[in-house]
C-alpha cells in the first residue's frame, strides 16, 4: 500500500555496478541500465554512476558513458554521477563530455564530481595521475565551471553557456571546496554521526553564494540549478528495506563482506551470496572489517527504515537523500527500493 504521507526531502539512487561472482561485467552494467528504468517509474529523483578503475568487483569505470546509456533507456529521472573524480580527467574533456549528455538530455542531467584518485600505483600510473593530483581539486573544479560560463582559456562545445548542476562530494576536503565554490555537498552518513553534522555544519556557515553567471558573490533560493545560490546537501545511505527485519538482515551482507576484504587485502572483490559469506570462517581482521562495514548500514521494514532516514535527514539538515544497495539477488534490490518508495509516497512514474 502506497502510504498517504510524502517523505520530507526528494530520495535518489546511486548505484556503482557491482558484479556477482561468476558474472560478466557486461551484465552488472545492464542491471544498472534495468535497474535505472525501475527507479524513474518508483518516482526517485536521481539515479547516479560511479568511477572505479581496475577493481575486479567494479563494472562501472566510465560513469559519463554509463550516464548516457542510462539516459536514453529512461525519459524523466534525472541522471548523473557520484561522482566523476576529476584528478583523473582534464577539465575541458569532462565539460565537453557533460556538454554532450546535456545536449542530448536536456534538463535531466547532474554532474557529481569527486577529488579520489586511483587506488594503487598502478592504476594511478595507467591515469597518468600521482598520489598528489588531489591537491589541485580546487583549481579543477575553477576551471571546469569556466568552460560553461565562458570565462575559460577555450570556448568548450557544446559546453558553453549549458546549466549543468555540478554536485561535490565530500572525501578528503571536498566539503570544504563545494562551501568555497558554493556548490551543493554529497557526504556519507558516518557510522560516527556527529562528524556528518559538523561537516554539514562547517559547509553551511562558509558556504559562498554563486550568482546566475556562477559567480562567487550573494545568492537568494535554495536547491541546485546550474549554480547552488545556497547550501544544498545530499547525505548517501547505504539501506536495505525487506518485509522482515529479518529478511533484510542478509541483504547487504555481500557489499560488508566486499567492502571488508578490500580493507584487508586491498582489492573488492564481486559479491558472493549471503549464506556464503556468513559460513566463512574469517580471520579476527576480517571479522573486525565486516562489522565495521555493517556499522554504517541501515536496515529493516520499509516503515523502520522509512522513519531513520527521515530521523536522519532531519539531524542532519539534508536537502536530500541518495540511497545505495549492492544486494546479490537484483530482484531483492528492486523489492528494497519499492518498498521504500511505497512508504515514503513518492509519486510513481508513468510505465
Amino acid at each position: 500500500m502506497t502510504s498517504s504521507r510524502r517523505f520530507p526531502v526528494p530520495l535518489s539512487v546511486l548505484d556503482r555496478s557491482l558484479v556477482r561472482e561468476g558474472e560478466h561485467p557486461g551484465q552488472a552494467l545492464r542491471d544498472t541500465v534495468r535497474f535505472a528504468q525501475q527507479a524513474e517509474k518508483l518516482g526517485y529523483l536521481r539515479f547516479w554512476v560511479s568511477e572505479h578503475h581496475a577493481v575486479p568487483g567494479i563494472a562501472g569505470s566510465a560513469p559519463s558513458v554509463l550516464a548516457a546509456a542510462v539516459a536514453s533507456a529512461t525519459s524523466r529521472i534525472r541522471v548523473g554521477t557520484g561522482g566523476v573524480m576529476l584528478p583523473n580527467h582534464q577539465p575541458l574533456v569532462v565539460a565537453e563530455q557533460f556538454g554532450v549528455l546535456e545536449s542530448l538530455f536536456p534538463g535531466r542531467i547532474d554532474m557529481g564530481l569527486g577529488r579520489s584518485v586511483g587506488f594503487t600505483d598502478g592504476v594511478r600510473k595507467a591515469l597518468r595521475v600521482g598520489k598528489d593530483a588531489a591537491e589541485g581539486f580546487s583549481a579543477q573544479i575553477s576551471e571546469l565551471l569556466g568552460y560553461f560560463d565562458g570565462s575559460g582559456p577555450v570556448h568548450a562545445r557544446p559546453a558553453e553557456g549549458l546549466r549543468v548542476p555540478p554536485f561535490v562530494l565530500a572525501v578528503g576536503s571536498g566539503a570544504a571546496v563545494a562551501a568555497e565554490h558554493g556548490l551543493p555537498l554529497v557526504i556519507g552518513a558516518a557510522r560516527e554521526e556527529s562528524r556528518t553534522r559538523e561537516a554539514v555544519e562547517t559547509y553551511r556557515s562558509t558556504f559562498r553564494p554563486r550568482d546566475d553567471a556562477g559567480r562567487t558573490g550573494t545568492g537568494q533560493g535554495r536547491g541546485p540549478r546550474g549554480v547552488a545560490p545556497a547550501p544544498y546537501v545530499v547525505v548517501a545511505v547505504n539501506a536495505a528495506v525487506a518485509a522482515s527485519r529479518e529478511e533484510a538482515e542478509p541483504l547487504q551482507v555481500p557489499e560488508a563482506w566486499s567492502t571488508a576484504v578490500s580493507r584487508t587485502r586491498g582489492t573488492f572483490t564481486p559479491l558472493l551470496p549471503p549464506r556464503e559469506v556468513l559460513s566463512r570462517t574469517m580471520s579476527a581482521k576480517e571479522r573486525a572489517a565486516f562489522e565495521q562495514a555493517r556499522l554504517s548500514q541501515l536496515r529493516g521494514t520499509a516503515a523502520e527504515v522509512t522513519e531513520a532516514l527521515a530521523e536522519l535527514a532531519e539531524r542532519t539538515e539534508a536537502d536530500e537523500v541518495l540511497l545505495t544497495l549492492n544486494t546479490y539477488e537484483p530482484a531483492d534490490r528492486f523489492d528494497s527500493y519499492r518498498r521504500l518508495a511505497e512508504a515514503a509516497g513518492l509519486a510513481p512514474g508513468p510505465g
